[in-house]
Parts: C-alpha cells; sequence; structure tokens
C-alpha cells in the first residue's frame, strides 16, 4: 500500500504527540492549592 509503511507511521505517530502538547497547552491541567503545614521544633512543647 505505501511504499514505507515505518515512516508513515512514524510521522503519524510525531503528528499525534504535538497534537497531544498542543491539547496540553491550550487546556492545561487544573492546579490543586494545598495550604502548607510547617512542623514545628518539639523544644516548644516540653515542659521546664
Amino acid at each position: 500500500m505505501f511504499r514505507r509503511p515505518f515512516l508513515t507511521l512514524l510521522l503519524i505517530l510525531i503528528v499525534i504527540g504535538g497534537l497531544g502538547l498542543l491539547a496540553l497547552g491550550a487546556f492545561p491541567p487544573a492546579v490543586n492549592t494545598v495550604p502548607v503545614e510547617r512542623s514545628l521544633p518539639n523544644d516548644r512543647f516540653q515542659v521546664r
């Protein structure tokens, strides 16, 4: 059917990958914001 099926498949994969990157650039995934929790040193809770 095609003279070089390997190159045709490679070209199709490159085009699909480029379209996927373009879709990710146009519609980026949502970012989940999480508050930062700092750990306190243990000496604040020790009895003196």
